[in-house]
């Protein structure tokens, strides 16, 4: 699957459609993020049952903000609209496979659980 360019207009909805997605924060000026670029889409054409996303910091700030992300080049790993990960730095091919190994393997019951707590507490 190919790198989806998140923004302000269609980040919500790819997260609350997907229940996988890995998203990269990157800028145009960060060195460190663009050298990344050929790993995080080779990464995707190894995965496509995972959406890979980019968020631009400079066009979307509000995104990274919203993430607390302080910090570029990083990714934040998402399972079923929650984070489960995030990585700061620079990092190569076998991490970036680690991670997504770690995802896979990732048990959501806990998560769940308190999101399921917290949905009664409302009501």
């Amino acid at each position: 699957m190919a790198v989806v360019a998140l923004n302000k207009e269609n980040f919500k909805e790819t997260i609350e459609n997907n229940n996988f997605i890995i998203v990269d924060f990157w800028a145009p000026w960060c060195d460190p993020c663009v050298a990344f670029t050929p790993t995080f889409e080779a990464a995707a054409a190894k995965h496509p049952d995972i959406v890979f996303g980019m968020v631009n910091t400079e066009t979307d700030p509000e995104i990274g903000e919203y993430f607390e992300v302080n910090q570029i080049p990083g990714i934040l790993v998402i399972r079923e609209q929650a984070g489960i990960h995030a990585q700061v730095g620079e990092i190569g091919a076998p991490a970036l496979d680690a991670i997504i190994q770690w995802a896979r393997d990732f048990d959501m019951t806990e998560v769940r659980a308190y999101y399921e707590q917290e949905a009664q507490k409302a009501n």
